[in-house]
């Protein structure tokens, strides 16, 4: 038994980079999995200069001021960095967070 598979020809085309990107936003709202809402971290002063952390009812780790410098710790109590803002160190902690515990989604209620 055989089969006769016809090719067509290919036709070229050339697209202009306004078009290129409009394909592009258009696979990407289509290809692109749907993500999970960032999860909203809950920050509570548990001392003078010391922040905690609440990553969707979890402990997220801290931010401690230190003179200066804001040292950021995750959830594991792993070394984050040495920030010179308080927003700077709890944006830093918030990026992590969002890297390391995937799973922990935003809960609708």
């Amino acid at each position: 038994m055989s089969t006769t598979v016809a090719h067509r020809p290919q036709a070229e085309v050339t697209l202009d980079t306004a078009t290129i990107e409009v394909i592009a936003e258009i696979e990407a709202e289509v290809i692109a999995p749907v993500r999970p809402e960032r999860v909203r971290i809950v920050w509570s002063e548990a001392d003078t200069g010391l922040w905690a952390a609440n990553y969707g009812g979890y402990y997220g780790g801290t931010v401690d001021r230190q003179g200066d410098h804001y040292f950021v710790a995750d959830t594991f109590g792993a070394y984050v960095g040495d920030f010179r803002s308080l927003e700077e160190a709890q944006a830093r902690l918030a990026e992590r967070l969002h890297v390391l515990l995937p799973d922990v989604i935003r809960q609708v209620s």
